[in-house]
């Protein structure tokens, strides 16, 4: 799913609104991307689904990690990739995190004997790769996209930076947030200002 509004000539194809919220900020760092999944875990509550894409290695599972850690849940959070989800209870009485995977899945109907709709009412639902296969889990949901951000002059990166189990090492990234639906329209104010916090731009 293109996050933009489509501007097609045909008037018998229907287009995608206009996003409830469309912000874009720069992180630069490995630590950054998790302190902002923390940030947005202040926003996040049972029954929101956050939907991510990017490329290997951009940073979608170091973004869930600092969800995890903002929600207080049970880990580690690690990559889904061969179990393709993940249940992480929550250790303080607040929602669960649900941490799937949806790159080996092909179809909603894959999607569907995942059987996450089951948990996406009591637990915070985050599917790295699930554009265009899980939107249909929630009346409205975050959409995050994560790539490289635009080259700065300055010394090449170490060989061999941080950036374990195959995540994003301490290299620039541009991170898109769009909601969609009634819920992201009343958290917008909220959202905008976790995005503005220091570490994000």
């Amino acid at each position: 799913m293109d996050f933009e509004r489509n501007e097609s000539a045909d008037p018998g194809r229907p287009v995608e609104p206009v996003p409830d919220v469309d912000e874009r900020i720069e992180v630069p760092t490995a630590a950054g991307m998790r302190a902002l999944g923390e940030r947005l875990a202040g926003l996040l509550r049972a029954g929101d689904l956050v939907v991510l894409s990017g490329s290997l290695g951009s940073g979608k599972t170091t973004l869930t990690q600092g969800i995890g850690a903002g929600l207080g849940v049970r880990g580690p959070v690690t990559s889904p990739t061969f179990v393709i989800a993940r249940q992480h209870p929550s250790l303080r009485g607040g929602p669960g995190l649900v941490h799937a995977d949806a790159y080996r899945l092909g179809s909603r109907a894959e999607v569907d004997d995942l059987d996450l709709d089951t948990d996406v009412g009591t637990s915070v639902t985050v599917v790295e790769w699930g554009e265009g296969l899980v939107e249909d889990l929630a009346p409205g949901f975050l959409q995050i996209a994560i790539t490289a951000a635009p080259a700065r002059r300055g010394p090449p990166a170490a060989p061999g930076a941080p950036g374990r189990n195959g995540e994003d090492g301490d290299e620039p990234r541009s991170v898109r947030v769009v909601g969609r639906g009634d819920r992201w329209r009343r958290a917008a104010p909220g959202l905008r200002r976790a995005l503005a916090r220091p570490g994000s731009s």
